[in-house]
């Protein structure tokens, strides 16, 4: 039977699939499953799969269930879920299943990571209690009484997070709860431990014998004006706590001890210029009472934590690391070329890719014998739990399928797998390229994207709404041009303070290999692209008219107020050169690579898009772009989405307002390349 062209509404049907833990005997994989319902809500819950194959719900899906832990004893699975008014608390459920209670009974806030002490007896975790004023509780209570709605205050530049909102002068701290040894279904208390950090930013592991914590954190009193200090803490369970001598400035997160408790690895980077992470992140190894630490990765010109974008998985950001349980290495997760794999880097330095081939390997728990579980797709399959092994004659490690949920998506829709292209750009280099063809002959018209970030990368994975595209009869070419992850360090940090320029060049090459291809008609050719993809929409249509129409998505226009009005404000003199609030000299860099600087004369009819609450690339970015083409008449249309999306909504956005915005950038393509 053949099979039916892939549509928006698709998505609706799509099960997405994260973070598989393997339970300590190995025999079971607790994972996230999040599906769409029949009200256009995400439902996740957790299931469990046997390496049988057999998956079955051990949550309910109501208030939601996310970050599954197994207790080091596997009798009990601790999870976080928001089930009612007193908001996100952390739940523990018998690992054969029954009901599930909360261990906490915090006021309303958010919890970040988490984790079971060696001997299960106690949870570590990071909480921040809500703003005052702000809670569930105080809004109901304002709406009853018609109070009017307070100030926010805050005396700190670090008061919002796209996509975690307003918390003004709040920040997380670390805290620990005691673990009953049997359900008693009696919330217990938990005990602040520990809050040294001055952005409320942390990362930690146990020590084996559970008698401390390391913990990660910047060690600046000001670290958003500052330039990259994190350092390695020894905290007490009294609270007590002491630096890691010996170690460098920079970056440093996810310290993982060895089993042994010898050692402490982390990934990060030594260099103090970098806070927008254009250098590799690498793996470092320290002796667990400090000193000068060990390069183990330096020397490959891998990315620790590169992030392959996909609207059918979130984009992971940082690195992963785990210990093999022999103590011989770490396994990591590797950005390379577009793909993501899974690597292992030996106590003695250096990165082995242990997988190979076009797919994105996402990495979740280890099993106690060194096989990974993870989640896998390709272009053409959405993400599913997978076990990474060696096969017994080849010992090539491959990913082998434990679930299957979107099997009848998969048996009845079509999706185009992508053709590969490296194309010929400046300076003697080579520009990855991916093209992505509807069914049919013929010349057609034709969409180039580019991706966000800048510093991520497009890759071998499930992209929902590519394949839309495709199917709605356009050809899709994407890229990774200079500034992406994922190519050498040289690569990435090509455009470092310098965007519009090799970047451009790259795009530029694109264009005309675009124009080039036969099957593309050259007069009904679009550009669009979100984020920096945005940045870079714009940066097209100001400099160029190869394009029809455009789509200018949750965009930078003006670094000048881009500098001021981001959750991540810009350092004076830092990635980028000058300063927002200086004299014209000082704000003069900043304007040269304003995409809005070369807007007169733009002729190319846009579409805008932007979220009223994304705190990353703030509405009036948007705005500015839209008033522009408003008054140099050029076609123009502005959807603004309501406050309560962010910066992420392609992504992770109320499935209504995700097919609308898809469905915004078909009708703007058809009226302007049909």
């Amino acid at each position: 039977m053949s099979k039916r062209p892939l549509l928006a509404e698709d998505l609706l049907r799509l099960v997405f699939v994260a973070d598989p833990q393997p339970s300590p005997d190995g025999s079971t994989i607790l994972f996230q499953r999040k599906r769409i319902d029949e009200k256009k809500k995400y439902q996740t819950s957790l299931w469990t799969v046997t390496l049988g194959g057999e998956a079955k719900p051990l949550t309910r899906e109501k208030g939601g269930a996310g970050a599954g832990r197994w207790s080091p004893d596997a009798s009990q699975i601790a999870f976080i879920a928001d089930r009612d008014e007193s908001g996100a608390q952390i739940y523990l459920i018998p690992a054969h299943g029954g009901e599930a209670f909360a261990l906490t009974h915090l006021p309303e806030g958010s919890i970040g990571e988490y984790a079971f002490s060696p001997d299960g007896t106690q949870i570590a975790f990071v909480y921040r209690a809500a703003v005052p004023g702000f809670t569930k509780a105080d809004i109901k209570a304002r709406s009853e009484s018609g109070a009017v709605e307070p100030p926010l205050i805050a005396n700190d530049v670090n008061y919002r997070r796209d996509g975690d909102g307003y918390y003004a002068d709040q920040r997380f701290a670390l805290y620990l709860v005691p673990v009953p040894g049997h359900p008693t279904g009696s919330p217990v208390d938990a005990k602040l431990l520990y809050s040294a950090a001055v952005d409320g930013e942390y990362s930690f592991d146990w020590h084996p014998s559970g008698s401390h914590l390391i913990v990660a954190h910047s060690a600046s009193k000001t670290p958003f004006k500052d330039i990259p200090n994190s350092q390695l803490y020894r905290v007490s369970l009294d609270g007590s706590a002491e630096q890691l001598p010996g170690l460098p400035r920079g970056d440093k997160s996810v310290p993982r001890y060895s089993l042994d408790g010898q050692w402490i690895a982390y990934a990060g980077d030594e260099d103090e210029s970098d806070p927008w992470g254009t250098r590799n992140t690498r793996i470092y190894l320290v002796e667990a009472n400090g000193g000068t630490p060990i390069d183990l990765t330096g020397g490959t010109d891998l990315d620790m934590a590169v992030a392959t974008l996909s609207d059918s998985a979130e984009a992971a950001f940082g690195a992963k690391l785990r210990w093999h349980p022999d103590g011989s290495g770490l396994y990591v997760e590797v950005g390379s070329f577009g793909t993501s794999q899974i690597g292992f880097v030996p106590v003695g330095g250096g990165c082995a890719l242990l997988t190979e081939g076009n797919h994105s390997i996402k990495m979740g728990g280890l099993f106690a014998d060194g096989r990974v579980a993870g989640t896998v797709s390709t272009p053409v399959k959405v993400p599913e739990v997978c076990i990474v092994e060696p096969e017994l004659i080849t010992g090539q490690y491959v990913p082998k399928l434990l679930t299957d949920f979107n099997a009848d998506f998969h048996e009845e829709v079509e999706v185009v797998a992508p053709e590969e292209h490296w194309v010929d750009t400046t300076d003697g280099l080579k520009v990855h390229v991916w093209v992505l063809r509807g069914r049919g002959d013929g010349p057609r018209p034709a969409c180039l994207n580019i991706h966000g970030g800048p510093h991520t990368q497009y890759g071998w994975t499930f992209f929902h709404e590519l394949q839309t595209y495709a199917a709605a009869g356009y050809t899709v070419v994407y890229s990774n041009p200079r500034g992406s992850k994922g190519y050498g360090e040289d690569w990435c940090a090509a455009i470092k303070g310098d965007w519009g320029n090799k970047d451009w060049q790259d795009i530029q090459a694109v264009t005309e290999f675009m124009k080039a291809d036969p099957a593309i008609i050259t007069e009904k050719m679009g550009v669009m692209g979100g984020s920096y993809g945005g940045y870079m929409t714009n940066w097209t249509i100001g400099h160029t008219h190869d394009f029809a129409c455009a789509v200018s998505d949750r965009c930078v226009s003006n670094m000048v107020s881009m500098a001021g009005n981001s959750d991540f404000p810009f350092n004076k003199d830092g990635y980028f050169k000058g300063v927002a609030w200086g004299s014209l000299e000082k704000i003069a860099e900043l304007w040269r690579q304003s995409p809005i600087a070369y807007f007169e004369g733009v002729k190319t009819p846009t579409l805008v898009i932007h979220s009223v609450g994304d705190l990353r690339c703030n509405v009036e970015q948007g705005e500015q772009v839209f008033t522009a083409l408003q008054m140099e008449g050029v076609p123009s249309r502005f959807v603004r989405y309501p406050a309560s999306t962010s910066h992420g909504l392609s992504r992770s956005g109320p499935p209504e307002l995700r097919l609308h915005r898809i469905g915004e950038y078909l009708e703007w393509m058809k009226q302007w390349l049909s």
